[in-house]
């Protein structure tokens, strides 16, 4: 018997590696802007109609087969939840400051580096931030990580998934 109730049981899941994980506090004075002003445009714009939407179609009566009101209601329950993750990252955030001292990689720093005898730039931000395409990597990443703290003029070796490299530090801004 006592094998039977075991091999009954419901599978529980362990939650995945980034379930509830915050984002990076870390954010630029333009990028805090954004979100600030995201979250103004879904308070007063965006979650009022999708309130009314959903207060409409719930005058049509029976919920449970009114398809149109279970969307609505859960696009409103995604919004609510938008908001209430854009006002808890803007409290945690911590403003990235320009570094007026530029001898040693901080966050914020603009990075002149040479890679196999190629000048490159990055521009290391949070993680909420990061564009590779465009030389705006993370604190985070191997390669942002491994500058931070660097002084100009020291090689720096990295590990990546293509191997290592070498990077020269040129320049700090």
């Amino acid at each position: 018997m006592l094998l039977y109730t075991k091999c009954m049981q419901t599978p529980q899941r362990k939650p995945g590696k980034y379930t509830n994980q915050k984002p990076d506090p870390y954010l630029t004075e333009a990028k805090f802007q954004e979100l600030k002003d995201k979250l103004e445009r879904l308070k007063k714009f965006s979650q009022p109609k999708a309130r009314e939407e959903v207060k409409r179609l719930a005058e049509m009566g029976d919920f449970s087969e009114n398809a149109a009101y279970q969307i609505a209601k859960g696009r409103l329950r995604g919004m609510n939840q938008a908001i209430l993750d854009i006002a808890d990252h803007l409290k945690r955030a911590v403003i990235i400051t320009r570094n007026s001292q530029a001898d040693r990689v901080v966050l914020g720093s603009m990075v002149t580096v040479e890679i196999d005898k190629k000048i490159k730039n990055f521009q290391i931000l949070g993680s909420s931030e990061t564009n590779p395409m465009s030389g705006i990597i993370s604190h985070n990443s191997p390669i942002g990580s491994a500058l931070l703290g660097a002084r100009m003029g020291e090689t720096v070796k990295i590990s990546l998934p293509t191997g290592q490299k070498t990077f020269i530090i040129l320049k700090i801004e």
